[in-house]
């Protein structure tokens, strides 16, 4: 098949202009389709690729009523245009008909595949925001609670203070008077501080939490409790402690108590039957806890937010320290945490 005359340059310039127009993204939509549907109906076959190419964009973009119309547009004008290059020649009417089919058919296939792929990538990152939003709402939570024990803890050692401090202050007549003066001073410091520190922390308690003298008794409670009560709830427990609680500092009891809280449940619902080992060490220099089991059989009865390890993170790294959680090998699983004790601590053995 040959061209004849300036019919050639003519073709050339209309695939070019096509093209340019295809590769623009302002003109994809609909000056390009259209334009490369009027130059298809009239050249016929130098334009096909071209024409397969607008009719597979169409497709992607969902448009595939546009992309039909198109082609049925292109192929039936193209019965009266330039009859050197028609579509409707009988070497050509395979790829007439086949060509435009299959590009879109697979435009179809292709922006199917990729809005999946796009959906698919806005889910995981939906995912991704969700899962550090809940993280650091339960990093949020623990700390609050460790403000809300550090209130109860320190308001009742205060108290104390001021009350003892008081009665010695009526007593002042058998004191020495700077001793009478001293004992003044120091009251009225720790009524201060005292009260300083129910506006500065008192404001982080749940409005629906039950009174102080109540939360004191779980934040003083000894890890022996914890085991006793797992254990007359069918729980194996094994209980190894070295050294005595009052030889590392009050906050390290109290991430003690929470970390063996925390893995006692985390046992009941996921390795259910199995023995515990919880493993205690309060001696200098470091507060050592660790808690182990073998594999179980997982409940379906209980339902966990999932972010109680990471509350427990937060709170051992407050204090300095680090906590590790993980398979310990033949199904087993180990939460383990080590806080090391305050430099006075270490020098004295005691709080």
């Amino acid at each position: 098949m040959s061209f004849e005359g300036r019919h050639p340059a003519a073709v050339i310039t209309a695939a070019l202009v096509c093209g340019a127009a295809l590769l623009v993204p302002r003109l994809r939509w609909p000056v390009a389709p259209l334009l490369v549907t009027v130059t298809t109906a009239w050249w016929g076959w130098p334009l096909l690729p071209l024409f397969a190419v607008a009719l597979f964009d169409l497709a992607v973009d969902r448009r595939a009523r546009v992309a039909v119309g198109c082609a049925v547009a292109a192929l039936g004008a193209n019965l009266i245009g330039y009859r050197a290059t028609s579509l409707w020649t009988a070497q050509s009417y395979a790829s007439t008909l086949l060509l435009p089919v299959l590009a879109v058919l697979v435009g179809l296939w292709w922006g199917g595949r990729r809005r999946l792929v796009q959906a698919l990538a806005a889910d995981v990152e939906h995912l991704r925001v969700e899962s550090q939003l809940r993280e650091e709402a339960a990093r949020i939570a623990e700390r609050s609670r460790i403000a809300a024990e550090m209130h109860d803890v320190l308001a009742h050692r205060l108290s104390l203070i001021a009350l003892h401090t008081g009665v010695l202050a009526t007593k002042g007549d058998t004191l020495p008077a700077p001793v009478v003066e001293r004992l003044g001073l120091l009251r009225t410091a720790s009524v201060e501080a005292l009260t300083d520190l129910r506006d500065v922390l008192g404001v982080l308690r749940d409005p629906d939490a039950t009174p102080a003298d109540a939360a004191l008794t779980p934040v003083m409670r000894d890890v022996r409790e914890l085991v006793d009560e797992a254990r007359a709830a069918g729980q194996h427990v094994e209980l190894i402690t070295d050294g005595r609680p009052e030889q590392a500092p009050t906050t390290h009891r109290l991430a003690v108590h929470r970390v063996v809280q925390e893995a006692l449940t985390n046992a009941r619902k996921h390795a259910d039957g199995a023995p515990v080992t919880v493993r205690i060490d309060y001696r200098p220099p470091a507060t050592l806890v660790e808690v182990t089991n073998p594999a179980g059989t997982p409940r379906t009865d209980t339902v966990g937010s999932g972010y109680g390890l990471v509350g427990l993170r937060e709170r051992v790294t407050t204090l300095g320290g680090h906590l590790n959680a993980g398979p310990a090998g033949a199904g087993a699983w180990r939460v383990a945490a080590r806080i090391p004790h305050p430099l006075g601590t270490e020098q004295n053995g005691t709080t």
